[in-house]
């Protein structure tokens, strides 16, 4: 009997743990992630088209020697400013001056054989008026005489030319400015015309921007845009566009246009990309940065936060992306929140602790 009444004790005392193991738990709850947040204000909201383009010299002129030859020197270097008339390169004389002197002589030539034919008509003359010889006979010495007159003539247009080629020797710069390029060095032999040198002005800069068929629309010469330097974001320079390409480029199907820099620094350097806003158009965008946006079933989202500090997707349309971040136009309002870190393990529904991204700030 004792036997049978420990064993019964034992098994109520088994029962009752395993009744106690299977007793179902409460879940632990997790507590909520920290997630950065922007708040959609002003400050991102940007009004205007904005297009990228290149900082360019208005006048730039590509200057080379007027005849053939061998350099022999090149006094500047790129990125040399120079003044009108400053010598740049030179070419071998020697040919030059040969010529010269050749033309030269050619002149005491045509004066001696000028002399001698006026001197003959003279006296055919003399002999005409004593009906010594005919009337055709002193024609022949007048053509004779005209011929040495044009002769001199002819002679003294080559010695001028030649003086000029003499001169060409020497290649000057044509207007005050800065070398941008050099195609020649010295010890190269050139043909007349082929492009030695570049000259900019770099006190006329403008920006060149390819403009896509979509956005002709909105642009017209005379218009005020806002130009920004990529390198130094922090000042804005006025501009106004002074030319509109009447055709497209056949190969990028966009429209060169050109925006002259109103009020350029030492900042503004040729070659400089620069982001140009047009002030006249009414595109409206929030400008947010591109870590914050996904896709969810193949659609742009951003993750949005409510006033119970919840996460959920919402689907925006992107206008386009800079390198300053996302443009959206359209799915946000000024004072939605936006979760700018993590956003890919979230899920719908899920709180969080919001804080203030420095960015907002």
């Amino acid at each position: 009997m004792i036997f049978r009444k420990r064993i019964s004790t034992e098994i109520i005392i088994l029962l009752s743990m395993l009744l106690i193991s299977c007793k179902k738990q409460e879940p632990s709850q997790d507590l909520p992630r920290p997630a950065y947040f922007i708040s959609i204000g002003n400050q991102q909201m940007n009004t205007g088209m904005t297009l990228v383009g290149e900082v360019k010299p208005r006048f730039e002129s590509p200057q080379g020697f007027r005849i053939d030859g061998k350099i022999i020197g090149r006094s500047v270097e790129i990125g040399s400013k120079v003044k009108k008339g400053q010598l740049i390169s030179r070419l071998d004389p020697s040919n030059a001056d040969l010529a010269l002197a050749s033309s030269k002589a050619d002149i005491s030539v045509a004066e001696a054989e000028l002399a001698l034919a006026k001197s003959n008509l003279d006296r055919q003359k003399q002999l005409y008026e004593q009906k010594f010889i005919s009337a055709a006979a002193l024609d022949a010495y007048e053509a004779q005489y005209k011929y040495a007159s044009a002769h001199l003539q002819q002679a003294r247009a080559q010695s001028s030319l030649s003086s000029n080629n003499s001169n060409y020797t020497s290649l000057l710069a044509e207007r005050d400015g800065i070398i941008t390029d050099i195609h020649a060095e010295p010890g190269q032999v050139v043909n007349a015309g082929d492009v030695i040198t570049k000259i900019a002005d770099p006190t006329l800069l403008e920006v060149n921007i390819p403009v896509p068929e979509s956005r002709m629309g909105n642009i017209k010469v005379g218009d005020d845009v806002i130009i920004k330097l990529w390198a130094s974001q922090d000042k804005n320079y006025r501009g106004k566009i002074r030319e509109i390409a009447p055709a497209a480029d056949p190969a990028t199907r966009s429209f060169l246009v050109k925006a002259s820099i109103l009020n350029p620094d030492e900042n503004v350097r040729i070659g400089m990309t620069a982001a140009l806003r047009m002030k006249n158009t009414k595109d409206e965008y929030f400008l947010i940065p591109s870590e914050s946006l996904t896709e969810m079933d193949g659609k742009p989202i951003v993750w949005l936060l409510d006033e119970m500090n919840r996460a959920y997707p919402h689907v925006v349309s992107v206008s386009t992306y800079t390198e300053y971040g996302a443009q959206i136009a359209s799915g946000l309002k000024t004072g939605d929140k936006i979760i700018t870190s993590g956003i890919q393990v979230l899920v719908p529904g899920e709180k969080v602790i919001p804080i203030e991204s420095s960015k907002n700030k």
